[in-house]
């Protein structure tokens, strides 16, 4: 059984461990909404990002061989390293860093080349992961806080605007859950002993989290000390 196709097929729904992250849509609005001018995507991957900008928008996107190339079979217009890139002061409007700074061995260098190549008053957007599996491995380095991310990206010489998280506590809660019970269903079909009597209750167990998660969402206040990531723009001043 190929649990990787099987998932494919059911993203999006509640039978997904990850249906509560959402879909590209939401990550794709929010950059919609605050870039302009020349982009510059930093591990753009499939160029998923590109389909979402205003048509005003030019766009270039780069990625790293060992992650872009190997992992997601990226479709850059440069292959180079977010610590070190290949491209001249000031250059662009925006600077977009979806999911990448966990990825990095040096997340602040990338940050401060972020802050050199982006135009004054120019915006950078990006997101990261605070509660979520390791993934990506062995390229999976690091988790920061809101304070701890606040911290790198004013020292890199940007001026934070906003940060909101991608989830709230509820939302969050399901989704650690979901995730643990999907990887206990590919550890236990890889290992295929007698547990595998169980993958039909686990399977029901899923979608049951995902919505029980849902509702509580939007009926209980969020504790804004658990959410499973951060969204943050910030200006060139």
């Amino acid at each position: 059984m190929n649990v990787r196709k099987l998932a494919a097929k059911v993203r999006r729904t509640p039978l997904h461990p990850q249906w509560l992250l959402g879909g590209e849509a939401i990550a794709g609005g929010w950059v919609r909404d605050q870039a302009h001018g020349r982009v510059l995507d930093v591990g753009c991957a499939s160029r998923w990002i590109e389909r979402w900008l205003e048509p005003g928008c030019s766009y270039v996107g780069l990625d790293y061989p060992a992650t872009g190339r190997d992992l997601y079979r990226a479709r850059p217009d440069l292959f180079a390293d977010a610590s070190e890139l290949p491209l001249q002061d000031a250059t662009f409007d925006t600077v977009v860093l979806l999911e990448v700074l966990e990825h990095l061995r040096r997340p602040c260098e990338a940050l401060r080349e972020a802050a050199r190549v982006v135009r004054p008053q120019g915006t950078v957007l990006l997101s990261l992961p605070f509660l979520y599996p390791v993934h990506d491995a062995p390229h999976d380095y690091q988790r920061l806080t809101i304070h701890g991310l606040i911290r790198d990206v004013e020292a890199a010489g940007l001026r934070v605007e906003r940060v909101t998280p991608t989830l709230g506590s509820a939302d969050t809660a399901g989704l650690m859950t979901s995730l643990a019970l999907g990887g206990a269903v590919a550890k236990i079909i890889e290992q295929g002993d007698l547990r595998l009597v169980l993958l039909p209750l686990l399977a029901l167990a899923i979608p049951l989290v995902n919505c029980t998660a849902w509702i509580a969402a939007r009926v209980l206040p969020s504790w804004d000390a658990m959410t499973a990531g951060y969204r943050l723009s910030a200006t060139r001043p």
